[in-house]
């Protein structure tokens, strides 16, 4: 009987994964590029603000983006306060106010600032930009792509809006028209490294191995510190099956940032993937030690104990990501292998059938729980479940052999021979010992 240890299937999004074992994409990636970008706009922008303005308000308004710099974010809006009490036309104070606001978390307020700005003076492109990436943080895609629209508007050469805008589409999943974004951007300003690094991840989620390796390549020709590009082309190789060369990636990751608990948990993945228990198993830990709530990291490092022929700790860790997400579908799939192989087959029973109730087209689930009755000599069951999981993936060669198995355990032996062959048609290989048991059996020649 062949069984079905799921990983996780690549999903979400900043982020995703290697396609079987879950690899994490940390959501801040795309917010670090922002802030950044925000950070070099607005060095540009005060340079704009000489003419016109109150030396006095100009002082404050200096100094309260010093004081930003320097991550002192109270005292930098008490300046801005002052600007604008000077000059309550100031648009700029409003614009950077609204920065220390974001950097604080206080959405809202950045965006009235902004809006404030804007009615000041309705030209004002970097106004617009950064409403949109406060919009963008708050999940309100569709406004944040409005204001990178009018941006450009204003602004057709404005490689940062492009960037960003793209950015919004890769995260709701238009990965061509990110692409188109991120091309442009790359074609007004060649230099930019965060467009390459954000097309490759785009190039990543399509599919498309090779070309994201090489927009990362570029992204990191021109920014060898980049480490968010390390780590997304750690995820490329680990998606190619090129685990030594995504494992190098992680690591050089992990040199820049040494509490990436993303990076740790993706290392560990190529290593799992390679049969590294134990350094899997180390980086998981790592992982966990930063971030305790990390559920993948949890799930992975169960399956990496259950490789080992440790049931109980994958149980005590299939627990725990149940803990934190009791949806976890995978989860309860792998935790009943972990009790089939402890010989508690009624138990794993349950397990697969809260995976099949949380997510009805898993195949894996009704396959394991078919072997599961198969084990019980509930023949009928058996059988049930591997047909459920054929007519989900009519492909499902294990599901196909299994079902052989049940048959001819009935001795229905043509309908067992009948799968069987099927099975072998999609290049999956029958045990030679069953063959000639079944050849016996139904007194089948040679």
């Amino acid at each position: 009987m062949k069984n079905s240890l799921t990983r996780l299937t690549l999903g979400s999004a900043l982020l995703p994964r290697f396609q079987r074992r879950g690899l994490s994409q940390p959501n801040g990636l795309t917010q670090i590029a922002l802030t950044i970008i925000l950070l070099l706009l607005f060095s540009y922008a005060f340079a704009q603000q000489e003419q016109g303005q109150s030396q006095d308000a100009k002082f404050y308004n200096d100094r309260g983006m010093a004081y930003r710099d320097k991550g002192r974010y109270d005292l930098a809006i008490s300046d801005f306060n002052k600007a604008i009490e000077i000059d309550p036309e100031y648009a700029y104070a409003y614009v950077n106010r609204g920065m220390a606001y974001r950097d604080k978390g206080q959405y809202d307020l950045a965006i009235s600032d902004y809006n404030t700005a804007i009615k000041i003076d309705p030209t004002y492109v970097f106004a617009y930009h950064n409403r949109g990436i406060v919009y963008k943080d708050k999940g309100q895609y569709d406004q944040a792509i409005s204001d990178f629209n009018k941006a450009l508007e204003l602004n057709p050469r404005y490689a940062f809006a492009y960037n960003n805008r793209g950015i919004i589409y890769l995260e709701k999943g238009r990965y061509d028209r990110a692409i188109q974004d991120f091309s442009k951007a790359i074609e007004i300003s060649p230099r930019f490294s965060y467009p390459y690094n954000n097309r490759g991840r785009a190039h990543l989620e399509k599919g498309l191995y090779d070309l994201a390796i090489s927009d990362l390549n570029k992204a990191l020709e021109i920014n060898p510190r980049y480490f968010e590009a390390y780590h997304n082309r750690g995820m490329a190789y680990g998606r190619k099956g090129q685990y030594d060369q995504a494992i190098s990636d992680f690591s050089k990751v992990l040199e820049m940032k040494p509490r990436f608990a993303e990076a740790y948990h993706n290392r560990g993945n190529a290593y799992l993937e390679k049969g590294q228990y134990d350094q899997a198993i180390s980086d998981f830990n790592k992982a966990l030690e930063i971030n305790p709530k990390f559920a993948v990291a949890y799930y992975n490092r169960g399956i990496a104990c259950l490789e080992k022929g440790e049931p109980d700790q994958a149980i005590f860790d299939f627990n725990k990501v149940m803990e934190l997400n009791p949806r976890f579908a995978e989860a309860y799939n792998n935790r009943g292998m972990a009790y089939r192989r402890k010989g508690q087959p009624d138990q794993a029973i349950s397990d697969y059938s809260k995976a099949i109730e949380i997510s009805p087209g898993f195949a894996e689930a009704f396959n394991n729980r078919g072997n599961a009755y198969l084990e019980k000599g509930q023949y009928d069951q058996a059988i049930s479940d591997y047909s459920k999981a054929l007519e989900i993936n009519p492909k499902y060669a294990e599901a196909l052999g299994n079902r052989a198995k049940a048959y001819s355990l009935k001795r229905e032996y043509d309908r067992a021979w009948q799968d069987i062959q099927k099975a072998q048609d999609l290049g999956y290989k029958i045990p030679s010992k069953f063959l000639d048991d079944l050849r016996k059996a139904s007194g089948k020649p040679n």
